[in-house]
């Protein structure tokens, strides 16, 4: 649908119609007219009568698609699974499951193959495959031959290409302003579109947009136009409500290079998208999830809108890493690191005001900091992400007027912290303090392995409500008081 709103001509899906499915014959559960679907998204389609051996027909369907300059094509390919073999063709008997020696005989007998081999590349073949790498080189020497004449002719447009193609340079972040902020309590969220619009003047690889939540996110890059099919130049982009194509799309762009891609929505909807954020994972690609409204500080909107088990689900998934900053100068941490990491990072933001810490910044670049400390050997570490980094510290005062010296444990991103020396991870966690107290508006699930045996919780192991955030945080046990009984318990255990 977005591809035929933005006119992409350049984009040709081939659609394998064999009409079937692992469950049997296709109409039993589908038999909407795709044609016409796509006709209606503003594309071109193209069909193919005999996709088992036309050749040509597939081929010259390409080029007409090709040639289409100002919608993108569906070519609908009419195919039969497992073609040739007597017993399997136009069955889902075929669909995932060896043929067997006895039907491999029986195919090779009735598309007259001679061959006994298992595997074997007929010397036709070969002959082909040499004739087109021929053809190929000459198109890459006559490309090079083009490219050389106007990197001569236009040598400050052939810098920026090859800066596009570059990794964006760590070095862009020693600039001092980068980490500036107004000493005032500030929604990371709001954190987060300040962030991105330093970044749009310092990376112009920088591409991405909202799925319809652009002015709640705080995504669009202020000094830069939207792109569209009259404007191919603009770097914002308006999704719509499409969270997983999204993601799909931000992938793909990852995979073309040169585009440092991002996508914008609520936490709690990077459930529609968790397969395009696993395939960033899988695939290694530096796409930024920028997930706001990360916590019960939603408020109104009620439990279907209040994240509790997102962030571990994210934490749980292999590659990503996902942040939870505190204020504005960790949430410029989150960002430098993922515009610099080969990796996909989700970063999630607070809906609601947070005070800037005195420690944060670069620091958060290990994962986890010491944001306050005891004058000697903690009686008990708190540790915490995002909004309730600034809860410990109040928590920690309270704790010193009943002698009970605590540690707050700013712990923004554990995976970048699981990945520090182990000197490092024992300074900031030692191993002799045993009391331990995690404080995260989310679920209490992965915790456990920081906190052991003998910590304690103050977290949400169910779904939220429909109130006032200040409301939701008291009722849910967020508060001073809530923490410092939760440490006392701890400490008698």
């Amino acid at each position: 649908s977005l591809a035929g709103t933005l006119a992409l001509g350049k984009l040709i899906v081939l659609y394998d119609k064999n009409d079937i499915t692992i469950e049997g014959k296709i109409d039993v559960t589908f038999d909407e007219d795709v044609k016409k679907r796509y006709k209606a998204y503003g594309w071109q389609v193209l069909e193919v009568e005999d996709g088992n051996t036309d050749l040509k027909a597939i081929g010259k369907a390409i080029e007409e698609a090709k040639a289409e300059k100002e919608k993108p094509s569906l070519i609908i390919i009419k195919t039969d699974i497992a073609y040739g073999c007597p017993a399997k063709q136009g069955s889902e008997s075929s669909h995932g499951a060896p043929l067997g020696d006895d039907n491999i005989e029986a195919m090779k007998e009735k598309l007259c193959w001679p061959h006994e081999e298992a595997f074997f590349v007929p010397d036709e073949v070969k002959k082909h495959i040499g004739e087109l790498k021929a053809v190929f080189a000459e198109e890459e020497k006559q490309w090079n031959s083009l490219y050389a004449r106007y990197a001569q002719e236009y040598p400050e447009l052939d810098k920026q290409y090859k800066e596009y193609l570059k990794p964006v340079d760590p070095k862009l972040f020693d600039d001092k302003a980068y980490w500036e902020f107004e000493d005032k309590p500030v929604a990371t969220r709001q954190s987060s579109g300040e962030v991105l619009n330093k970044l749009s003047k310092m990376v112009p690889q920088l591409m991405g947009g909202s799925a319809d939540l652009a002015p709640a996110n705080n995504s669009v890059m202020k000094d830069r136009a939207y792109y569209s099919k009259d404007d191919r130049t603009g770097t914002n982009i308006h999704f719509g409500i499409r969270e997983f194509a999204m993601s799909a799309i931000c992938n793909g762009m990852s995979l073309h290079g040169g585009i440092m891609p991002y996508c914008a929505t609520f936490l709690v909807f990077s459930d529609y998208m968790k397969g395009g954020i696993r395939m960033s994972a899988l695939m290694g690609r530096p796409v930024t999830y920028v997930l706001t409204h990360d916590s019960i500080g939603v408020g109104e909107d009620g439990p279907t809108h209040e994240p509790i088990e997102h962030l571990a689900a994210l934490r749980a998934t292999p590659g990503v890493y996902t942040w939870r900053p505190a204020d504005s100068k960790e949430t410029a941490a989150a960002y430098s690191f993922a515009m610099t990491a080969n990796a996909p990072n989700a970063i999630a933001l607070s809906r609601q005001p947070l005070p800037q810490q005195k420690e944060s910044g670069k620091k958060a670049l290990r994962g986890a900091y010491i944001a306050q400390d005891t004058d000697a050997k903690p009686d008990v570490i708190l540790l915490a992400t995002g909004s309730e980094v600034a809860l410990c510290m109040d928590a920690a005062e309270a704790l010193a007027k009943k002698n009970i010296a605590a540690r707050v444990v700013s712990m923004p991103c554990i995976e970048l912290f699981e990945e520090q020396d182990e000197a490092y991870q024992k300074s900031v966690l030692p191993c002799e303090v045993t009391a331990r107290v995690a404080v995260e508006a989310a679920t209490s699930f992965g915790w456990a392995q920081y906190v052991g045996q003998k910590g304690g919780y103050v977290t949400i192991d169910r779904f939220g409500a429909s109130a006032p955030a200040n409301t939701m945080f008291e009722k849910f046990g967020f508060t001073v008081e809530n923490v410092v009984g939760t440490v006392e318990k701890v400490l008698k255990k």
